[in-house]
């Protein structure tokens, strides 16, 4: 295992709170055995840009600040270099840090990249394109896409509930074409998880998922009515057993899943591909700055590894 020597690390700093954090992780990082380039980012359209930049200086170890579509926007751009990913949890939801065990302050996710533990992990693949955790089809992307230009930013969180509420008011349930390999399935549904990890929104919903599984997971929640997503996101938000009751799961290293009528599909919160696709899992293809993977018990108390 090569010995980190040199490190940069990328921080989408769009808003305020992305600034502050970044002084906040350049303070944690005083100490670190090895220089850390470090670079925050304000607009998100230079991301990649700033990325491909560090990592033509050939560096040990790239570290990401951002949420989960930050952090899995940029994941592609690390396959294939000998380079490990550290990650900094600075979104909402944070679901790959919790699938990984990673904590969710800027301090405790830079003890773990002083640690120095690496795990070697799964990306999912949705046709070409690498992910860090979850893709969705249903009402997520359905809002993604139609919530208006600054919405959030002017009036908050309250509005951008409303708005999601106003699209749940909208969505319709669908068809579901799913084949992993041995079994074809068509279904009516209310929402499609694609995961390679258990956390989705932040929420632990996918058990079969693991980041080091060797497959993708498609789980799909059956129901002819929209009710019937609401009662799962309740079930499994207070880690109810119920939450199995509508569900049907589907992996493999390769899941082909079509609808009908054609869908978007949210890759880690931004919608960047359309049914149908191909989902497939990138088995052992990063290694990431991470705990030990300890046992893992879900909310029905079901123990796993990590």
């Amino acid at each position: 295992m090569r010995e980190i020597k040199s490190a940069a690390m990328v921080i989408n700093a769009k808003s305020r709170k992305g600034q502050k954090l970044y002084k906040r992780a350049c303070a944690a990082m005083k100490g670190l055995p090895y220089e850390v380039d470090a670079r925050a980012i304000e607009d998100p359209k230079q991301l990649e840009a700033a990325v491909r930049d560090v990592l033509s200086a050939k560096p040990d170890l790239v570290i990401l600040g951002g949420g989960d579509g930050t952090i899995s926007g940029l994941v592609d751009l690390l396959v294939g270099h000998d380079v490990v990913l550290g990650v900094l949890p600075l979104g909402t939801a944070n679901s790959f840090a919790r699938t990984l065990g990673i904590p969710l302050t800027v301090e405790g996710a830079v003890e773990v990249i002083r640690a120095g533990h690496r795990r070697r992990i799964d990306l999912g693949m949705i046709d070409g394109d690498y992910f860090a955790n979850c893709a969705a089809i249903g009402i997520s992307p359905q809002i993604a896409e139609t919530v208006p230009h600054g919405l959030k930013k002017v009036l908050g969180m309250v509005g951008y509930l409303g708005w999601a509420s106003y699209q749940f008011g909208r969505f319709k349930p669908f068809t579901l074409h799913v084949d992993d390999g041995t079994t074809k399935r068509k279904l009516r549904v209310v929402e499609v998880r694609i995961s390679n990890g258990p956390y989705h929104g932040g929420t632990w919903l996918v058990d079969e998922a693991a980041v080091d599984s060797g497959e993708i997971v498609v789980q799909a929640v059956r129901g002819h009515y929209k009710r019937k997503l609401a009662y799962n996101w309740a079930a499994s938000f207070f880690g109810l057993k119920e939450r199995h009751h509508d569900t049907i799961s589907f992996s493999g290293r390769k899941v082909t899943v079509d609808t009908d009528p054609p869908m978007p599909i949210s890759i880690d919160g931004e919608v960047l591909a359309k049914t149908p696709v191909t989902a497939r899992v990138a088995a052992a293809v990063i290694e990431v700055m991470a705990p030990p993977p300890p046992q893992v018990v879900d909310p029905t108390g079901t123990a796993s590894s990590g």
